[in-house]
């Protein structure tokens, strides 16, 4: 790839980087422990209205897996922003071959080439 690809890849990383950030702050809060970590908001409740608390404990429980998704995904971005930093970006973690630009336009977190999926 070349400067200007790689350049482009990283725009689209970091602005995928701050969307999913905006997500994840809607109903989550940023914990340091472990790192790169998110934490859905706990319900409060006090005790008078059991059925909208009951609502409340589904919606929690609904978004824990939609938080693992985003910080997985987050991860991902963040760690190929990594691989640029440190000139290893477009290769793949199984055979260290050259990840296609074309696979890297539509999911440019890819850790892999087509062959090691």
């Amino acid at each position: 790839m070349n400067k200007k690809q790689i350049t482009k890849l990283k725009n689209t990383l970091e602005e995928n980087k701050r969307s999913l950030e905006e997500m994840l702050g809607r109903f989550a809060q940023k914990d340091n422990l472990p790192e790169g970590d998110w934490e859905t908001s706990y319900p409060n409740f006090n005790g008078n209205h059991q059925e909208e608390e009951a609502d409340e404990v589904e919606e929690y429980s609904s978004l824990l897996p939609v938080e693992h998704a985003l910080e997985t995904k987050l991860k991902n971005i963040e760690e190929a922003l990594k691989k640029i930093e440190q000139g290893t970006y477009g290769k793949c973690e199984k055979c260290e071959k050259e990840i296609s630009y074309k696979k890297l336009s539509v999911s440019p977190e890819s850790k892999y080439c087509k062959d090691c999926l």
